[in-house]
């Protein structure tokens, strides 16, 4: 067939140089097709998240306004405020943009609420209410200042991601 020994090496490593470009055509592929998975699933997680802090927004908006047309207590408003915004998953540094909601709530966290409020003595909730009482004076200026801050940056945060 080939009267020169070299013209079988020729061969043979053209078949090696040709099945490596095969296999290394194949590897792309395969990477290509990964890497548009994995697009495709961190789009689908940031839908996921957007989702989820669409309906954490809808119901900060519910409690702000609440909060404004003062149908909710200041105390509860911004305990419920401070655990909507800490469950938000596409920001943070909300204790930064709002920092008398969570000192409000920081102060208050302790005090004890539902069956564990009416379990306490008379004297005991009188007490804690006064000292919420007063807490709730220092801070109110500042927290309704939050709480519109908020009302705007929640409004346009559901904007944003509708």
């Amino acid at each position: 067939m080939f009267a020169n020994p070299w013209s079988y090496l020729i061969v043979i490593a053209v078949l090696i140089v040709a099945s490596l470009a095969f296999y290394a055509i194949k590897l792309l592929r395969q990477l290509k097709k990964q890497t548009a998975q994995q697009a495709q699933a961190e789009q689908e997680r940031q839908r996921s998240l957007n989702q989820h802090d669409k309906k954490i927004l809808d119901s900060i908006v519910i409690i702000v306004r609440a909060m404004k047309e003062e149908q909710c207590d200041i105390s509860e408003g911004c305990w419920r405020l401070s655990v909507l915004l800490d469950s938000l998953k596409t920001s943070e540094n909300h204790h930064q943009q709002f920092p008398a909601i969570f000192e409000l709530y920081e102060a208050i966290k302790h005090m004890p609420i539902l069956e564990a409020r009416k379990k306490l003595e008379k004297r005991e909730r009188m007490k804690l209410d006064f000292e919420r009482v007063k807490i709730e004076a220092r801070l109110a200026d500042a927290v309704k200042e939050n709480v519109n801050t908020l009302h705007q940056y929640a409004a346009e945060r559901v904007a944003d991601l509708t």
